[in-house]
């Protein structure tokens, strides 16, 4: 096995420089507590999805939390969690090498690997979501629903996909002329994929909480921040926190963009809530109150994903980089909480038809809690991600200097 693998690898070396052909070198890593803890974390949350997946396989989906009055669960959040990490990524490397700010170009080819990882993860959870993935893309293909957003949405991130791999490929090779020209191509089709999925939400005429323009906007905006978080971990985790003086420089000038963003972001959470609450429409005003009173809203998505990270740029002007290494690990944690609020607070209020023809008693919000199986493969797609980025980044040069 280990000698078909280091075959393969020199096949790919005769198109793409690479660090390491033998394999075993991914085995090798310093042992410090740090990585130890990262490579023991990883190999428990591999093990949780291997469980969740074969449970999965074996029951379907009675394996999940999930029911006929609130069908979208944590894999659909997961799903998004991933695709928003993607399409972030995606961003904030055409910042530096499609748009050529000198200053953010350093990360082009980590950022353009990290939003292959985290987008192939996502399409892992949604795999183990869709019934039957293989049909779906049979029939995408031969019978597709033009006026359907989710139709689009498979379509726009297929085509991404291409779009990435062929501009990681020319990255690698140095090659920036045909680099910028596909890394344009991914960052259209990328941003036009993810507004296309806040529109699956924004879409949803049934559901008042979701329905309107925000979300297709929301999504854009939210992508970037989480684009800025993956970023200072990436490299905290690479440099240990001792940062060169460029790299210095780099990370100070993602900071001040990722401050604006920030307020940007908070500015659209207030509006969002006030023109929700404000009329009192039944359905909408009564989920928006609900929601504010919620500790994974105002602790997770507002706490750790907004305002923490937003106070550390603010009080240090942006320069206190290795504080935003851990306020972008929290940040993450509260990213989570915005894509898991955002598919359960969707379905909080019951349907009319549903309280119509099926409630027999006044009906309450529909609550929800992921099952076993479902957290299992959540973790299990996190640890996929890590060690997919792993391998790229013991493999392949992923620095804008070539030597």
């Amino acid at each position: 096995m280990f000698v078909l693998a280091e075959k393969g690898m020199k096949i790919i070396e005769r198109f793409i420089p690479m660090r390491h052909t033998d394999i075993r070198e991914l085995l090798k890593f310093e042992k410090t507590p740090l990585n130890l803890l990262v490579a023991f974390t990883t190999l428990v949350f591999l093990v949780l999805f291997v469980v969740g997946a074969t449970n999965y396989l074996i029951h379907g989906h009675h394996a999940y939390g999930v029911t006929r009055e609130h069908p979208w669960g944590l894999m659909i959040a997961m799903y998004i969690f991933f695709v928003v990490s993607s399409t972030g990524l995606c961003i904030m490397s055409a910042i530096g090498h499609v748009f050529e700010v000198e200053v953010l170009e350093p990360f082009a080819k980590r950022a353009i690997h990290g939003a292959l990882v985290t987008l192939l993860s996502g399409f892992v959870v949604i795999f183990l979501e869709i019934g039957h993935p293989l049909k779906m893309m049979i029939y995408n293909t031969i019978s597709p629903g033009l006026t359907s957003a989710i139709w689009g949405m498979g379509v726009l991130y297929s085509l991404y996909l291409i779009f990435i791999v062929i501009e990681f490929f020319f990255l690698l090779r140095h090659d920036h002329k045909w680099a910028k020209r596909f890394g344009i191509f991914g960052l259209v089709v990328g941003v036009a994929a993810h507004s296309n999925l806040g529109a699956v939400f924004g879409f949803l005429v049934a559901r008042p909480v979701a329905n309107g323009i925000y979300y297709p906007l929301y999504f854009i905006l939210s992508a970037m921040v989480t684009g800025c978080y993956l970023i200072f971990l990436m490299y905290g985790f690479k440099y240990k926190l001792n940062f060169p003086p460029e790299m210095q420089k780099t990370l100070v000038a993602t900071s001040k963009i990722l401050g604006l963003l920030l307020a940007i972001l908070l500015f659209f959470e207030i509006w969002r809530m006030l023109t929700a609450i404000y009329g009192g429409m039944e359905d909408r005003a009564e989920t928006a109150l609900h929601i504010l009173k919620s500790s994974p809203f105002l602790v997770g998505e507002i706490l750790l994903g907004i305002v923490i990270p937003f106070l550390v740029i603010l009080l240090s002007n942006g320069k206190a980089i290795r504080t935003m290494v851990f306020a972008s690990l929290g940040g993450m944690v509260g990213i989570f909480f915005m894509r898991y609020d955002l598919v359960h607070d969707t379905q909080l209020y019951p349907m009319q038809t549903l309280k119509l023809r099926e409630y027999q008693l006044p009906p309450s919000f529909i609550e929800y809690f992921p099952s076993t199986t479902e957290i299992f493969i959540a973790l299990g797609a996190i640890g996929i991600a890590i060690t997919l980025y792993y391998i790229g980044d013991k493999i392949l040069y992923l620095e804008t200097d070539p030597d």
